[in-house]
């Protein structure tokens, strides 16, 4: 497992169309150079050129179509371990490019999920025809909440419909080929799902809604005002539009915790390229012990969300109705992943302070965007408040599982596009310790004395009736199961990828600090029995310390990284 580096490109790629994608990508990118990128967010000029080069090289069309609409090409295919990877190649070179994709993936999911093998078809072509997709869900009153949606079909007599309402916050809203739309029937209430096309006349692009972020993403407003629906639009009805618009999100949020890999990894590189060229009273900037510190904490950071991210790729890759496991991954890939990215973030602007200001740096637009992806598809609240669902059968409900391997293969991840819907309750895990198995380090083995404090603590001193119905704390306690899932997936890969033991040992430092931080807030914010606050405060651990290895994994391994890669100007 290594950093993306575009200058030194290695992965390893289940067919050499797919490298081929990826280079052409990369040349793209490194062709226009920083200084083209960098203008054209500031004059917020729309990416006309990127969207130009995906249609050309049938980009979206090789990577997001399923294989059974792909017409027989192999390379055609909906494969998660090519689209993380995409994820994190786009957003390294701008999130207003990984925007363009990311809401075509959204805008595609009610599609290929619903029962209209027409549009299904009918997409197939408009994305060999260079189109990009939007997803209507969201409205300027009710946000995301689906059961409030005013959009809606009003029946004609003839078997058609007139649709009326408006969407709020949609990605690519003004460019669509098609628009995947919520709503409901007039009359029954029954929820549809249906694709509005931009270019008819009673679709109205209200407005570009202004944001901080994505400077040059158009982020729309847009109305249907008696616009005509048929049969032949019709995605879903009903319980399969309800689940379709969960299940599309389900895959959406899982390519934000790419994304923010990609924009840490870049200003990695220049972070560190600035400080080790920097001489401050008669020493470089990386001389100094505390930068080294920051310099190492946020590779191993870094690291880390790359070893779960692609993890949770895998076990999304063997999901099925037997195997759910994916559920609870995702949300922690889209709540502790982009989070890290904020952490890896902060630690790397404390090196580089004011440089990072400077608008002919990427460092400047990393600052702005990375911390929209903890934002989207799901704050860290309604994420959290999904993954708490896991707790008991995680900790105390054990089953067994094939072992599933590196899921690197080339295969159309179909099962996405029917996974099963609700029953959370019902989703088991294998016994969490059996990643730890033959593994004997310190820093691991205070982690799960953390661990087990923690499961002590549910079954000796479980939250109240009152605290259980304490959002807030639920929440907050949250936090601490969400770190043993993150160590969980974070060891299991580190074995598959064989991640040297120096390093390892600074990922589960930061780990111990993260859970000890956590457990201190549990007893300085809430109110605890005097046993949770025994147990909270026996969770305060410090790490192993090993000076040594410390300064093996910032001479071997960061500081390494100097110069390695540079974007083309």
């Amino acid at each position: 497992m290594q950093l993306l580096n575009p200058k030194k490109y290695q992965r390893e790629h289940a067919d050499e169309a797919s490298r081929q994608l990826v280079e052409k990508t990369i040349a793209f990118f490194e062709n226009k150079g920083l200084r083209r990128i960098k203008e054209d967010d500031q004059s917020m000029v729309w990416y006309e050129d990127f969207l130009q080069f995906i249609k050309e090289e049938g980009v979206f069309a090789t990577l997001l179509t399923p294989a059974a609409y792909g017409e027989g090409d192999p390379a055609r295919r909906w494969d998660m371990w090519r689209i993380s990877e995409f994820n994190e190649i786009l957003a390294f070179y701008g999130l207003c490019y990984w925007y363009a994709w990311q809401v075509t993936i959204l805008g595609l999911g009610p599609i290929w999920m619903g029962s209209n093998e027409e549009a299904k078809r009918r997409t197939a072509r408009l994305l060999t025809e260079g189109g990009v997709f939007a997803f209507g869900l969201s409205e300027k009153t009710h946000g995301a909440d689906l059961y409030s949606t005013e959009m809606t079909l009003t029946p004609q007599g003839d078997g058609s419909w007139l649709a009326n309402g408006s969407k709020y916050y949609i990605g690519n809203g003004n460019c669509a080929a098609l628009v995947a739309t919520f709503g409901r029937m007039a009359g029954t209430g029954e929820y549809v799902f249906f694709v509005a096309d931009p270019k008819k006349a009673q679709y109205e692009c209200v407005k570009k809604i202004d944001t901080s972020g994505v400077r040059q993403a158009y982020v729309a407003e847009y109305a249907l005002r008696d616009y005509p629906v048929s049969e032949a639009d019709i995605l879903s009805r009903g319980d399969l539009a309800w689940n379709s618009s969960l299940n599309t999100i389900n895959i959406g949020k899982f390519e934000l915790g790419c994304a923010s890999i990609g924009i840490c990894t870049h200003a990695f590189y220049e972070a560190l390229n600035h400080a080790a060229g920097r001489n401050l009273y008669g020493r470089f900037v990386t001389d100094f012990p505390h930068v080294r510190r920051l310099f190492t904490e946020a590779y191993a950071r870094l690291c880390a969300m790359k070893l779960f991210a692609m993890r949770a790729a895998d076990y999304l890759r063997a999901a099925s109705d037997d195997d759910r496991r994916y559920l609870l991954f995702n949300p922690v890939v889209k709540m502790k992943v982009t989070g890290q990215g904020e952490k890896v973030i902060a630690l790397l602007h404390e090196v580089i302070a004011a440089k990072g200001y400077e608008q002919d740096t990427y460092f400047e637009m990393a600052l702005r965007d990375i911390g929209m992806l903890p934002k989207l598809e799901g704050t860290e609240h309604v994420n959290m408040a999904l993954i708490i669902k896991f707790v008991k059968n995680y900790f105390f409900n054990p089953q067994d599982y094939p072992e599933v391997p590196r899921r690197s293969e080339a295969g159309d991840d179909s099962y996405l596009f029917r996974q099963q819907t609700g029953g959370l309750a019902r989703v088991r895990f294998p016994d969490y310790r059996l990643a730890y198995a033959g593994v004997d380090s310190p820093n691991i083995a205070i982690f799960r004395e953390q661990i087990e404090l923690l499961r002590r603590l549910l079954i000796e001193a479980p939250p109240s009736q009152e605290q259980a119905g304490n959002i807030d704390y639920m929440l907050a306690a949250g936090q601490l199961f969400t770190l043993v899932v993150y160590g969980q997936l974070i060891l299991e890969n580190a074995k598959i990828y064989a991640i040297d033991n120096d390093l390892r040992e600074e990922v589960f430092a930061f780990l111990i600090r993260d859970f000890s931080s956590f457990a201190l807030q549990m007893n300085l914010n809430y109110e605890n029995s005097a046993a949770q606050e025994t147990f909270y405060s026996s969770m305060i651990r410090k790490p192993a310390t090993n000076s040594q290895a410390a300064e093996r994994v910032w001479t071997s391994q960061v500081y390494a990284l100097r110069d390695q890669y540079v974007m083309n100007i």
